[in-house]
């Protein structure tokens, strides 16, 4: 059974040790570190703030996760930059080293899953392979990385970004093999990009899914909605997981309501303890 969780991003109001209680007395069983300043720095965090850090989860019976899209923690300027995907040599290593500084802190709290994105095209001159040939480059270095700490990547579709939909992927994965590379599908961006056909659309890469964010959807716009809320059936696609035997990380991704975090938490629990039967 999936292992129900929620992304500390959601939780921006809270101190870590606020959040670890939180989550910990609401019933979840993990937590999605969005690396930034509020929680875990990752510039800043020594290996001793990481044993500690690590200490906790285990006493609150949280597995962790990373997760590397905290908005603002490259550039202050721009949201979610530079990236992978970026057309200069300078701003893919800066991504580059900080997704390798992620698995670092993955390996030192025992997360086996660090979740990443390809980010957006800056230079429409470029053509699509040149685009995709530069991703697939500054990538690699960091799948070798996680592969030599036990660490898999797992690689989320994005609206908006050059990867933002499960067919971008399909494409996208047959030009890379890699065996620390697997798929992070949030499913709340099915309803953005497999409007079609979400369950569909989902079932299709079932064998490769390795984490899952949950939110909801409606009107295919990009909100991030509390469970329920929106126009998703959430209760077939997270039953598709079930069925699939996933047993990875599920977690709740409401990161434009941390300021009504203590209520979100216990309904988005209650929402899932439903699915699961309990």
């Amino acid at each position: 059974m999936w292992k129900p969780g929620y992304v500390s991003h959601g939780l921006l109001d809270h101190s870590i040790d606020q959040a670890l209680e939180l989550l910990s007395s609401s019933g979840y069983s993990a937590l999605g570190i969005t690396l930034g300043p509020t929680h875990l720095d990752p510039w800043k965090a020594t290996a001793a703030d990481l044993e500690t850090l690590r200490k906790k989860l285990e006493e609150h019976q949280l597995l962790p996760s990373i997760e590397t899209g905290g908005r603002y923690l490259l550039d202050p300027r721009k949201k979610h930059w530079p990236t992978l995907a970026s057309s200069t040599e300078e701003g893919r290593t800066l991504r580059q080293s900080f997704y390798i500084r992620a698995i670092d802190i993955a390996a030192a709290l025992g997360a086996s899953v660090v979740s990443v994105w390809s980010g957006c095209n800056d230079d429409p001159t470029r053509s699509t392979d040149e685009v995709t040939e530069t991703l697939i480059k500054a990538l690699l270095p960091v799948l070798d990385h996680a592969e030599s700490k036990g660490i898999r990547i797992g690689f989320e579709p994005e609206p908006g970004m050059w990867i933002e939909s499960l067919e971008d992927w399909k494409t996208f994965r047959q030009q890379i093999d890699h065996s620390a590379l697997g798929l992070t599908v949030d499913l709340g961006h099915l309803g953005v990009t497999e409007s079609h056909d979400p369950l569909g659309s989902l079932k299709s890469v079932l064998d490769e899914v390795i984490h899952i964010h949950v939110d909801d959807c409606k009107d295919r716009k990009h909100e991030h909605l509390p469970l329920g809320e929106g126009e998703l059936d959430l209760p077939a696609l997270i039953g598709a997981l079930t069925e699939s035997g996933f047993q990875g990380q599920l977690l709740v991704e409401l990161s434009r309501d941390s300021h009504r975090a203590p209520e979100l938490v216990e309904q988005s629990m209650r929402y899932l303890e439903g699915l699961q039967g309990g």
